[in-house]
């Protein structure tokens, strides 16, 4: 029998005391022609309750504001209270945004692990690149992956009674010991049970494997791989898909911390034992399950599969098939492309070394258009120590350092996954219009495929 999952913080216990309370959800957005504008909401103002409780977070709101007849307690944001009551269909929202989706607190990462890209920054950058998020409820809002280490009792009773499935686990290794010493953490060697956990609720994660050389390749992914395979068969099954990445490590890093850096050797021993167990998953549980990344190709210097093997993209958002898909869309985009400009072009386009050499054919497929010069600069990141490194690495500095004298042509394109979401700053803090005020032409965000092929046939495209 279904019970309604309990959602929120009572504002009074029963015996009249107090209890610890999240700070209320501060409103960033009102959706034009909402309920909440209907009611006058303006950003700043403070949602204190709703029907008597108020929420940890956007997944307690959403739960909470799931009623026809809601009385919501209100703050202004020169103070003033109020309280307002309305009525609404069930699926209807407030259209309401808010500047945070936790509004108790972070849970952070209680393990240690030696690969963690937190602890490879150097100090002195803005807080919030020192966070270490191991929360399960922004896994399941966002898609950021947790380790299930930190989990309360009241954590995993929540999980089950509001059906937060699925979460995107860290596994890294099955063998108890071994997870617990990548995470140096003796909870992690209970991952196994906690899989059986999520499948007798008919819940289900998705998992990502960060391949170490040396440590939990090899003999020990393959186990890692077929555990769990173990959890995806049926009609529920409680693993859905699984991400093998590699290890990325910065100048940083802390000392003897024994990680060794992927090569183009340790790149095709890894695919040469996955691709096998993709065609063995296939076979059995009817999916390839277990995806490389795309940096394993590029490094190993081997072609991307076709797009038919990435399925759904269940992990594109983990650099699964996110190249092939880029690469995809802009099939699509250049169908119709003009034979020749009105009047001559010249852009340049910044990227990741390791990706340069798959976007080639793109820019050679643009540059046949007559009068449009597109030339692709792919860099290292001197910041971060790497040679090859991805688009979405690369720092300020990096595009300073390595623009330097080259011909930009009229315009710089930059990804704009080079920045801060919502905010124009990269990863060492350097913000865009610093970056734009010395480089000698002006720059363009590009979102994707579309915003490329608009930024070298529309004279009037700007970024975002």
């Amino acid at each position: 029998m279904w019970n309604e999952p309990s959602a929120g913080i009572a504002l009074a216990a029963l015996d009249g005391t107090s209890p610890r309370l999240p700070a209320p959800a501060v409103v960033a957005t009102v959706e034009p022609g909402s309920i909440g504008e209907e009611l006058g909401f303006q950003p700043g103002d403070r949602l204190l309750s709703i029907n008597g409780k108020r929420p940890r977070d956007l997944i307690d709101l959403q739960f909470l504001v799931g009623e026809e007849e809601l009385t919501l307690e209100v703050e202004d944001s020169d103070g003033t209270r109020y309280t307002v009551e309305l009525e609404k269909d069930l699926d209807e929202g407030l259209g309401l945004g808010f500047t945070e989706a936790l509004f108790d607190g972070l849970k952070q990462c209680n393990n240690a692990c030696p690969f963690c890209f937190i602890d490879q920054q150097p100090p002195g950058r803005r807080s919030s690149l020192y966070l270490k998020d191991d929360d399960y409820r922004l896994s399941f809002l966002y898609g950021s992956y947790l380790t299930l280490t930190n989990l309360t009792a009241a954590d995993w009773q929540r999980i089950e009674e509001q059906r937060l499935s699925p979460l995107f686990v860290s596994v890294h290794a099955t063998e108890p010991e071994l997870r617990s010493r990548l995470l140096v953490n003796p909870r992690a060697g209970l991952l196994l049970e906690q899989l059986g956990w999520f499948a007798q609720r008919d819940l289900q994660i998705h998992a990502q494997v960060v391949v170490c050389p040396g440590i939990n390749d090899g003999p020990a992914l393959q186990q890692t791989l077929h555990d769990l395979a173990a959890f995806a068969a049926g009609e529920w099954p409680a693993v859905l898909s699984v991400a093998v990445v590699p290890v990325g490590l910065t100048r940083f890093r802390p000392d003897g911390d024994a990680l060794v850096p992927v090569n183009r050797h340790a790149a095709r021993q890894v695919i040469a034992l996955v691709e096998p167990l993709q065609q063995q998953f296939q076979q059995d549980i009817g999916s390839r399950f277990a995806w490389l990344s795309d940096e394993w190709y590029l490094m190993a210097g081997l072609p991307l599969p076709p797009r038919a093997e990435y399925e759904d993209l269940p992990q594109q958002e983990n650099g699964v098939g996110s190249i092939r898909a880029f690469l995809e869309a802009l099939d699509e985009a250049t169908q119709n492309l003009p034979q020749a400009l009105p009047r001559p072009r010249r852009l340049s386009w910044v990227v990741g070394q390791l990706v340069a050499e798959a976007l080639e054919p793109v820019v050679a497929r643009l540059n046949a258009v007559d009068g449009l010069e597109l030339i692709l600069h792919g860099l290292p990141s001197p910041y971060w120590g790497q040679e090859q490194v991805v688009t979405g690495l690369l720092t300020g500095s990096d595009l300073l350092a390595g623009l330097s004298g080259r011909d930009l042509g009229e315009a710089l394109l930059l990804p704009a996954v080079m920045l801060r979401q919502g905010e124009p700053v990269f990863l060492d803090d350097l913000t865009l219009a610093e970056l734009e005020r010395q480089l000698p032409v002006p720059i363009r965000q590009l979102g994707g495929a579309d915003d490329l092929v608009a930024s070298c046939f529309d004279e009037n495209f700007r970024s975002h």
